[in-house]
């Protein structure tokens, strides 16, 4: 969850590029103004002395339009198509929606109006509500090989672009817990719930009474969290699907779910060290940053997109910051214990009812560019700030949070798992989580409101 990001300058040199970059996330709101004044300017420099990319000279001349639904990243891609179109010819005109508005109301009403944008970032959600009717199937593009574990399938086809990754988990912050604790510490000794436990008991001992942040917004609890119980069924999405079918038709009962157990007794210990735990529902975002930058606290359960507020706190893209996963239980087997999940949060799609042959050509070929040009590779991490989910882009993240989670996906320590649910689910079941986290219902009580809820679907 973007919380807020700082706005980079643009400039362009003779053998280089200096590019806007933005640092990106979900957009459930901001903690404070985007476009802080404020905001600490940083020119990154693009490489553009090599370029072995292959245009189709046919295509000059060629407009497309790009639905942009990731707010944070609208000046780096309007930077990304005066390059394109400085190299193939073809021009790109990237048209924003307003941060905060639905991006399947927007593309739909497009639609409705006859002038859908050629390309469009979706969510997955919307892509698998609009794909089979509106999306052109690219199956067969070359880079499905580079993201196979990444792509999106509807039945059995692929009709989006994975734009980016991101990645959730329990963030620590190194080396306060070495200086807490006067030792090395080594994230990959903690292997079980107990291991965790045994960790925030002992930085107690020596003085952090209370290690941990927990976010009270209904999105953290109700989406970042809840969702585990989906999400690590198999740690995969159709896993996920696999346990909200049988919620919907009354097939699976919630008391009786390994891992609706599991989640309440990791949630319970994370409760039961939260710096906020006095007033969990007073606890404020910003501060949780501050806290894990200045030593206060030594974890926070959030994802790679908390950078910018960690930054703004203070912290350095040299310090050592990285993820914990989300322990279930006592098996070092178990995947849960072992991997963070991280997945493609947003999607491209193609437009297949309006655009011409020579448009949909020329979107293929941006699309392309960005995972074969050695400029594009480089613009959707640098300038982007996107962990790119194409296993040939050598270019890696500079904040350390989306540096391990790109290194985890690289050497097999994430799972994919993006669990498909109603609008409605971080909202409505968020307040029930919040409700229990400020100890104002019992675990019977939640879980009884999270069965309620898939009964009504």
């Amino acid at each position: 969850m973007r919380k807020k990001f700082s706005a980079r300058a643009a400039a362009l040199g003779m053998s280089g590029v200096l590019l806007t970059s933005a640092l990106t996330g979900c957009t459930f709101g901001f903690a404070s103004d985007p476009d802080d004044p404020n905001a600490v300017k940083e020119e990154v420099p693009i490489d553009m002395t090599t370029d072995t990319f292959q245009y189709d000279t046919s295509l000059s001349g060629t407009s497309i339009v790009i639905m942009n639904t990731k707010a944070e990243i609208q000046t780096a891609l309007e930077e990304i198509a005066k390059v394109f179109e400085e190299k193939a010819g073809v021009h790109i005109e990237i048209m924003p929606v307003t941060d905060g508005d639905s991006p399947y109301t927007k593309v739909v009403s497009l639609y409705n109006s006859g002038n859908p944008p050629t390309l469009s970032i979706l969510d997955t959600t919307d892509v698998i509500a609009l794909a089979e009717e509106k999306a052109a199937d690219l199956s067969n593009e070359a880079w499905t090989g580079e993201a196979e574990e990444y792509l999106t399938k509807i039945n059995g086809k692929v009709y989006s672009f994975p734009l980016c990754i991101e990645g959730r988990g329990i963030i620590y912050n190194k080396s306060v817990i070495e200086d807490t604790l006067g030792t090395e510490f080594d994230p990959s000794d903690i292997k079980t719930q107990d291991d965790f436990a045994a960790l925030l008991q002992s930085l107690r001992d020596n003085g952090m009474k209370n290690p941990i942040s927990m976010a009270k917004e209904d999105w953290s609890l109700g989406a970042h969290q809840l969702q585990y119980i989906y999400e690590t069924y198999n740690g995969t999405s159709d896993g996920a699907a696999e346990v909200i079918n049988e919620l919907k038709d009354g097939t699976l009962y919630l008391p009786d779910y390994t891992r609706m157990n599991e989640f309440l007794n990791t949630f319970d210990l994370l409760k039961e060290y939260n710096v906020a735990k006095g007033d969990p529902l007073g606890a404020d975002y910003d501060e949780m940053a501050i806290d894990l930058a200045d030593g206060k606290t030594a974890f926070w359960f959030n994802g790679n997109w908390a950078w910018p507020n960690l930054e703004e706190a203070g912290a350095e893209t040299t310090d050592e910051y990285g993820f914990l996963p989300y322990f279930l239980n006592n098996d070092p087997d178990d995947f849960v214990n072992s991997k963070i999940q991280a997945s493609p949060s947003k999607q491209i799609m193609l437009d297949d009812i309006v655009a011409t042959d020579e448009q949909k050509a020329a979107a293929k070929e941006f699309l392309n560019w960005l995972v074969y040009s050695e400029i594009g590779q480089q613009m959707v991490v640098k300038t982007c700030s996107l962990i790119p989910p194409f296993k040939n882009n050598p270019n890696e993240p500079s904040d350390p949070l989306s540096r391990d989670i790109y290194e985890k996906v690289q050497n097999g320590g994430a799972f994919n798992a993006s669990a498909i649910v109603p609008n409605d689910h971080w909202s409505v079941l968020g307040a029930a989580m919040q409700k229990y986290l400020a100890g104002r219902s019992d675990r019977e009580e939640l879980i009884d409101s999270i069965q309620a809820y898939w009964d009504e679907q």
